[in-house]
């Protein structure tokens, strides 16, 4: 495929689904090289090609990551196909880590049908997640230099996702969280994997240290806005667009930043969130949709959006900023990180 994106010039989604067709191939090669046919199935499940019996389905993800990486090697001076075994690697990474959160956050539904683990069992659900991990390390292996080039990014983004999710669960319930937590959580639960993304695949053609840095500093920042723009979802978004439960992070009583930001107010309405969540998570549904329209009231929503879209000012900087070879691919990449922070902004009717 040609060094720039086939899809240059659309819109956001027409990107994604033109980069997923790239890249999906390669990764359902790798899927159906699991050794055991169960951890076939389950990951099968996990990337939306099948139900829980096998049968196969058109559904999945919007496959952000696997487009970022393999526009990074485009816009760095490579083709499409250069950053594949990346975008594979990470793609792989991403579902392992989604598998392993739902069972500890206790999700019970993901794009708009039963979790994991839910459909499967916890135990299957955590070991296929760990065969996915792994078979995102043999992917790099097996493609040589090139994947050698990779692994200490994808190892290192491994880590700090590892340790974002384990400050996100000791934060659930903690009085003392602040923004500033939230955003270094976030940090390392996020924006890690974003920004391995946004530079793996230049690092796999063996592009220019200020080429792969400053992608890595773009994938960064708009790690961030896409997590909080998650955050807002998981408090006021539409559960007909976000494919969970209406108010999902309240009712699990997390430390989001619509959240922590409405709590950190001086309002009225600021006190009264923080006198409602003082015992817990809400228990019933018209506490939670009280301490949804308290967050909303405190200011915490618009907080949360703003610094979003100062993030997303952030990463067009850092891309303007790079002498990129091609600049339909890094086009691309400037709609796609516009297209992280506007996506889903539906408000769920009740909070209107």
């Amino acid at each position: 495929m040609s060094a720039h994106s086939a899809a240059a010039g659309r819109a956001a989604p027409e990107i994604l689904d033109a980069l997923k067709h790239v890249v999906d191939p390669a990764l359902r090669a790798a899927v159906d090289r699991l050794d055991d046919p169960r951890m076939r199935l389950i990951a099968r499940y996990q990337m939306g090609w099948c139900d829980a019996d096998g049968n196969p389905t058109r559904g999945g993800g919007k496959a952000i990551r696997p487009a970022l990486a393999v526009l990074s090697a485009a816009a760095a001076g490579g083709r499409l196909d250069d950053g594949i075994p990346a975008a594979v690697a990470v793609e792989l990474v991403h579902n392992f880590s989604l598998l392993h959160d739902d069972v500890m956050d206790r999700d019970v539904e993901r794009r708009h049908r039963p979790t994991g683990w839910v459909a499967f069992g916890e135990a299957q659900a955590i070991l296929a997640g760990t065969a996915m991990l792994t078979a995102a390390i043999e992917v790099l292996v097996a493609a040589g230099p090139t994947g050698e080039r990779c692994l200490a990014c994808l190892l290192d983004a491994i880590q700090r996702l590892i340790a974002g999710q384990s400050e996100d669960l000791e934060m659930e319930g903690r009085a003392d969280v602040d923004v500033d937590d939230v955003l270094r959580m976030e940090a390392g639960k996020t924006a890690a994997l974003l920004s391995c993304a946004a530079s793996i695949g230049a690092l796999a053609i063996g592009a220019p240290d200020e080429i792969v840095d400053g992608l890595a500093a773009y994938g960064y920042q708009i790690g961030i806005a896409f997590q909080l723009v998650d955050d807002i979802l998981g408090v006021v978004g539409d559960p007909a667009e976000t494919g969970k439960s209406s108010s999902s992070d309240v009712r699990a009583g997390k430390r989001s930043a619509p959240i922590v930001a409405a709590l950190g107010g001086e309002s009225d309405a600021s006190q009264r969130l923080a006198d409602l969540l003082a015992g817990g998570p809400p228990e019933n549904d018209d506490d939670v949709a009280l301490a949804t329209r308290l967050i909303v009231e405190a200011g915490g929503v618009d907080w949360t959006a703003q610094e979003a879209d100062a993030r997303l000012a952030q990463a067009r900087e850092h891309l303007d900023g790079l002498a990129l070879p091609h600049r339909d691919a890094a086009a691309d990449l400037a709609t796609v990180a516009d297209y992280i922070v506007t996506r889903g902004r539906v408000l769920n009717p009740s909070t209107r």
